[in-house]
């Protein structure tokens, strides 16, 4: 029976699909993960509101695969998980499809591949294509990393994938007389993709050169250029117009009608909606009886742009409810602009601006904040933007950050000093070594040529890098992945394939290469420093690459003419070798990719939240510590009576007011201070002003004297506007000991510890952010009613100086007017007192740890980072145990910890190293020394090949190796150990000298 073209083309698009669906389901994580994915997940099933921009298409999307849980909470994020994988499995079937219609016209010629039917062979070649090209980015790194978790970047690809093949559809069906019906499809596309993410408008200007290589037949330069500029006009009326343009001019009409006119609120939206639908309904009317076809399509797919747009909607109707999680509370039209332009997260200077070293030379009064007061809007805040001088600013300014240690960054990059103003050509040196060539060729060749690892700044692994030199744990890592380049070497073939047969085609696909990665580089302007790789970002970028990977195959078979005469022979040993790169690709990225029995993220948030007592306040550091615990309250229900507060977070006035509401069964914090004292541009910071005869600062005191703006904290600023301040970085909190006492807060052990007054530093950085205010008013407030606590993710420094008063009960220290008996370890760094028993009942019998044993499960760098917190708490619980001279307890702790944490699924690291002494004094010492001499021979292979090997972009790796070896030092003095000990003093100063 012989198959039609176009049923093959359908037939082998749907294999395609199913074997990457296939993949990803195998490989799916089973439950949460880390980073934006719980905040997600948790803000899909029940429609929340998640950081800004927010992600609404995704949301409502993610709401409907939670449904079919049915109730069975386990399963919602499997759900949405396979959202991104059915996402991701669709994105890789229109690939498929996008590359058989280019692979058509560059078998068949552009013209007879619109009505053409392909000969056997043709099929064949045109088919084989479609499934190399779609199948090698099915399984490259990037895009398979965000097919199988709860994230936004699969629905997005799928969007800039949908668009580009309804275009291509358009272009062979231009010639009917209702084709226009595809641009208006694409448009609602598009309005829906603003739901998900931004990156799929990058896509119009090269929807725009196939548009009008189809409508021109002998296209021109100046053409060219006048479609790109009215493209690129497109893109930013979107991007500044109609995403937040609109609703400004819907807040500015609300302000005006509601503060001139006494009208009701969102009078002035509502008027709005009825002056937008009816110039709309105008225009399209208008268009139709001038017969102005052009004007009529614009408009028309306008209207489905702002259809598809109208998913924002949820937004602050959800908001409205005051849901659990409501980032930025954009209930009102005007906090609702702030929400869509990420006002939070502050702006950086794109093609023109200030540039490091830059200082203001006056300040001037920014957009106004309003407030909802008495059926008005009152302005609260005008913030003040800072104005510099003409010299202090440059095109394209990269060195930008003046963020504590960025210079520092940049130097490892460009020759920049302090003080001195960078020149243009060290701008254009950051842009190409950092910006270009690190942070994203560094991507574009892990997905194509090969990665060394998943240690964060990894490199390129290049074919024939030898394994001479590196580290075992490098070397045997499966995040090591090597393509041998033939992913990169297919795709530069395929494009030079283009080029010479399809040079239109060619326009068009690397324009969308471009568009989506270095135009995207220039548009983020990344700094010196990320907390994560960021090579999601550009998955835009490596689509389009893909597609020159699958025209690679009809390239393969042109250079093979030559060696095999034999049509269907050299077409057979094309696709072939074709099908050799995603063979290849998949085989390499398979064990590092697979995350079917990851529990890590879900058991982590478990266990955090089970580290603290009923009712308890716990404030973590910031996202990653927060999603995770976000999830497993609002979606599995753990322990929702714990008021999870961010720190960060406490620096904005909406987020203070929510902590001062009722959340399910957690109360409301204690605070007393009002919004009037906290809202945004009211004490954001207080500077330190010292007053000699004031030794100390009584907290409760403090507190009284902000909420009263009292003149004795009031300083005048050289704007003329007051602030508050405070006159000691010594502040103390008197304390009810017989109240405390009655509250059985106090470990009994600890009762003699018990302080009446508790005393430590705070703002000790010349200032005082308002979270740091917003602790000092619970701690005050409180009075010890309600369990605080703070997370041990979070660095020392964030700690706002009570770190004495700290008692470590599990992944949570809990604050208690306690003082800390020992000396010893506050000197060692050592933060918190140990509870002993509390501590052991959290790590031995509360705690969960599914499959960190299991070797079979792979566990990135980030991860491991995280298990690392594990291991400290069982090193400083055995430690203590040992002080304490209970050896039985602290041999049981050591072995769950050895146990549940082997060193073949989780490599040891220098919290292991403080187990070692332990090990060796409790007459295990062939153990201890076998950890020590394994701990110390990684730390040298990693020294040897980081410090010759880009040490300062490995920084971070090498102060790690560092502080194993002084922790393995430690264990080596403390049991007697001379030789161990003068090898790791030697390897300390051949690898890592004293400044």
């Amino acid at each position: 029976m012989r198959y039609s073209y176009s049923r093959l083309n359908n037939l082998f698009g749907w294999l395609v699909f199913g074997l990457a669906l296939t993949a990803y389901w195998l490989t799916l994580e089973p439950t949460v993960s880390f980073w934006d994915c719980g905040e997600f997940i948790a803000s899909a099933h029940r429609l929340l509101v998640p950081h800004p921009p927010g992600a609404p298409t995704f949301l409502l999307l993610g709401r409907l695969f939670s449904m079919l849980s049915f109730g069975d909470a386990a399963k919602v994020p499997v759900l949405i998980n396979l959202l991104s994988a059915l996402s991701s499995a669709f994105t890789v079937l229109l690939l498929f499809w996008t590359i058989t219609l280019l692979a058509r016209r560059l078998v068949l010629g552009a013209a007879e591949s619109r009505t053409a039917e392909p000969a056997a062979q043709q099929t064949t070649l045109i088919l084989g294509s479609g499934v190399v090209g779609a199948l090698a980015f099915a399984f490259s790194d990037s895009f398979w990393f965000s097919a199988v978790e709860g994230e936004v970047y699969a629905l997005s690809s799928l969007g800039t994938a949908l668009v580009l093949w309804l275009m291509l559809k358009w272009d062979n069906r231009a010639a009917e007389p209702d084709s226009d019906k595809w641009l208006v499809l694409i448009a609602y596309v598009m309005g829906l993709s603003i739901g998900v993410h931004l990156l799929n408008l990058l896509a119009l200007p090269a929807l725009g050169l196939i548009y009008y290589f189809r409508r021109h037949a002998a296209p021109t330069r100046g053409g060219v250029l006048l479609t790109l500029a009215i493209s690129g006009a497109l893109v930013l009326t979107v991007l500044l117009g109609v995403i937040p343009g609109l609703p400004a001019l819907a807040g500015e009409l609300e302000v005006l009608v509601v503060n001139a006119f006494g009208l009701p609120y969102n009078s002035g939206v509502a008027l709005f909606g009825l002056l937008l639908v009816g110039g709309l309904a105008y225009g399209l009317r208008t268009a139709q009886r001038r017969q102005q076809r052009l004007l009529h399509t614009g408009l028309l797919s306008l209207c489905f742009v702002l259809i598809g747009y109208t998913t924002y909607l949820i937004v602050p109707i959800r908001s409205g409810y005051n849901p659990l999680i409501d980032e930025n509370n954009p209930e009102d039209v005007l906090s609702f602009v702030s929400y869509l332009k990420r006002e939070q997260y502050g702006s950086r200077p794109l093609f023109y601006g200030p540039q490091l070293n830059a200082r203001p030379v006056a300040q001037e009064d920014g957009a106004p904040r309003y407030e909802r007061q008495n059926g008005r809007y009152v302005v609260v805040e005008r913030k003040a933007e800072p104005v510099y001088a003409a010299e202090d600013k440059t095109l394209l300014p990269r060195l930008y950050s003046q963020l504590p240690g960025h210079l520092r960054e940049y130097q490892k990059w460009v020759d920049v000093q302090p003080e001195q103003r960078p020149t243009m050509a060290a701008n254009l040196s950051f842009l190409v070594r950092y910006q270009l060539g690190h942070m994203y060729g560094r991507y574009l060749l892990w997905n194509f040529v090969g990665r060394e690892s998943d240690v964060q700044q990894a490199g390129v692994l290049w074919p024939g890098t030898a394994k001479n030199g590196l580290p075992a744990d490098l070397a045997a890592t499966r995040a090591r992945n090597d393509y041998y380049a033939l992913p990169l070497l297919l795709g530069l073939a395929g494009l030079l394939l283009q080029l010479r047969r399809d040079g239109r085609g060619a326009a068009v696909v690397g324009l969308l290469f471009v568009l989506t990665g270095a135009a995207i580089v220039l548009y983020l302007n990344q700094p010196p420093i990320e907390p994560r790789e960021r090579d999601y970002t550009f998955v835009g970028s490596f689509y389009a690459f893909a597609i020159w990977i699958g025209l690679g195959v009809p390239a393969l078979a042109a250079a093979l003419r030559t060696l095999l005469r034999a049509p269907a022979l050299r077409l057979a040993a094309a696709t072939a070798l074709g099908l050799v790169v995603p063979a290849l690709m998949a085989a390499e990225g398979w064990d590092d990719h697979n995350r079917s029995d990851r529990y890590l993220a879900l058991d982590w948030a478990r266990n955090v939240l089970s580290s603290v007592a009923p009712n308890a306040v716990l404030i973590t550091a910031g996202d990653n510590d927060t999603f995770p615990l976000w999830y497993a309250q609002q979606v599995e229900g753990i322990r929702p009576d714990v008021r999870v507060a961010v720190s960060p977070y406490l620096n904005t006035d909406w987020y203070l007011d929510q902590m001062k509401q009722r959340m399910g069964p957690s109360a409301a914090l204690p605070l007393s201070l009002t919004h009037a004292d906290y809202t945004q541009g009211t004490n954001d910071y207080l500077p330190l002003v010292p007053n000699p005869s004031v030794a100390a600062v009584n907290a409760r005191e403090f507190v009284q004297l902000v909420r009263q703006n009292s003149p004795l904290l009031q300083v005048q600023t050289q704007n003329g506007r007051p602030l508050l301040s405070y006159p000691s970085e010594n502040f103390f909190l008197d304390v009810d000991t017989a109240a405390v006492r009655r509250l059985g807060i106090v470990p009994r052990e600890r009762l003699g510890q018990l302080t009446a007054r508790m005393q430590w530093q705070a703002g000790s950085g010349g200032y005082m952010e308002k979270k740091e205010l917003a602790i000092i008013d619970l701690l005050a407030t409180n009075n010890w009613q309600r369990p605080v606590y703070m997370s041990t993710y979070m660095s020392p420094g964030e700690y706002a100086g009570l770190a004495p008063y700290m008692q470590l009960e599990g992944l949570a220290y809990r604050i208690l007017p306690c003082d800390n008996p020992d000396a010893k370890a506050a000197q060692k760094g050592e933060i918190g007192y140990v509870a002993r028993e509390i501590l052991f009942d959290s790590l031995m019998r509360k705690f969960a740890y599914r499959n960190l044993n299991n070797p079979r499960v792979y566990y990135d760098e980030p991860q491991r980072r995280t298990v690392g917190q594990y291991r400290e708490q069982f090193a400083r619980l055995a430690q203590a145990y040992m002080q304490d001279g209970n050896r039985a307890r602290a041999r049981q702790v050591i072995d769950r910890c050895l146990r549940v944490m082997p060193d073949d699924t989780i490599p040891f690291d220098y919290n292991t190293a403080d187990l070692t002494a332990p090990l060796v004094q409790l007459g295990q010492a062939e153990r201890g020394h076998r950890i020590m001499d394994l701990l110390t021979n990684r730390a040298q292979q990693s020294l040897a090949y980081y410090s010759t090997h880009e040490p300062a972009r490995f920084e971070r790796e090498i102060q790690l190796q560092a502080l194993t070896l002084s922790r393995l030092y430690q264990a080596a003095a403390d049991t007697g150990d001379t030789a161990r000990a003068q090898r790791i003093v030697g390897l300390l100063e051949q690898y890592v000298p004293r400044s």
